[in-house]
């Protein structure tokens, strides 16, 4: 399970956490505007955007699971089991395979006007990379600065949902996700006024009262509502280090730690990574779960212009910074 959010302050900013029971050996993977994307239906893409993102390289194909691309487009996969379905080729469609979509929309949209528009003659193929690497079960957050939008290939078509929450998780579809918040209009972060009943002493005895009934559980419906509270009363500076703080400050909120999803007996999933994107300079930050120093690729440091995939592994060990003498 998963959760993604944008935030916006001076700069655009994209994060996910990635939320499973272990690793694929995901890595940082810039992919630059030269490298030959080879589409399963819809031909070549052999100049595009440079993108940046988190993927698993397989057969040196970068199975993104988020990235941004240089022009300011984002887009992360979360699992959709259960509902998520493609289908077969369709006359007049762009067929796009699943595993595809990513470099698809950031190698030809520079905004997310253009990935609406790209998208309305789309069909996402049921057909998965290879036999080692089936169909995910996923659905979409894609965004840039101006706005954000879910995407849903379900039993009955490819949906697009405006997002005017900013945020995503799981299950159930989107537009059930949205609904549900209208169960939670009387949270606030102001402290609350007494209206169960004016005549009774009633009183605030503590700060953050307003939030009682945010729910705190790990399931996805309950993760959607306190990522979007969260997110949508979130204050911080407009500078870099301000804003990149916050957005890992929200999704901290709904992250998950080993032992409490227990998915398996002795596996557990737990938040393997949180990234943050700064997609209008081209920067992925990330953290890790034993390693909470935030790391960063500058996309702009790359050959943009190249032709071979630039990977770089996360990084998991965990550092302490040792502020008196060195430990004896």
């Amino acid at each position: 399970m998963c959760t993604a959010a944008t935030y916006q302050t001076k700069d655009f900013y994209f994060g996910r956490n990635l939320d499973y029971e272990f690793s694929y050996g995901e890595q940082l993977v810039v992919t630059p505007r030269n490298y030959p994307f080879r589409f399963r239906q819809a031909g070549e893409l052999n100049r595009h955007y440079a993108i940046l993102g988190m993927a698993h390289v397989a057969e040196g194909y970068p199975l993104y699971y988020d990235a941004i691309n240089e022009a300011g487009l984002c887009v992360a996969g979360l699992n959709f089991v259960g509902n998520a379905v493609y289908h077969p080729a369709a006359d007049g469609k762009e067929n796009i395979a699943q595993f595809e979509l990513i470099p698809w929309l950031l190698g030809r949209c520079a905004s997310l006007a253009e990935a609406r528009e790209l998208l309305a003659g789309a069909n996402l193929l049921n057909l998965p990379f290879s036999p080692q690497y089936p169909l995910a079960a996923l659905h979409w957050m894609i965004a840039d600065r101006t706005d954000c939008i879910t995407l849903e290939s379900t039993a009955d078509g490819l949906h697009v949902y405006d997002n005017p929450a900013g945020v995503l998780t799981n299950n159930p579809p989107f537009p059930l996700q949205m609904f549900n918040l209208n169960n939670y209009r009387n949270l606030s972060p102001r402290q609350p006024e007494n209206q169960f009943a004016p005549g009774l002493p009633l009183s605030a005895y503590s700060r953050g009262m307003g939030g009682l009934g945010l729910p705190g559980d790990l399931s996805s419906q309950s993760r959607f509502v306190r990522a979007a509270f969260v997110r949508n009363n979130a204050h911080s500076e407009e500078d870099e280090t301000g804003s990149v703080s916050q957005l890992f400050h929200i999704l901290g909120s709904v992250e998950q730690q080993k032992g409490c999803c227990e998915v398996a007996p002795g596996k557990y999933e737990y938040t393997i990574y949180t990234s943050c994107c700064n997609a209008d300079k081209g920067i992925y930050y990330y953290t890790t779960y034993d390693q909470h120093q935030i790391s960063a690729v500058d996309m702009h440091r790359e050959n943009l212009d190249g032709n071979a995939l630039v990977c770089f592994p996360m990084n998991t060990e965990p550092v302490v910074f040792w502020q008196n003498a060195a430990k004896q």
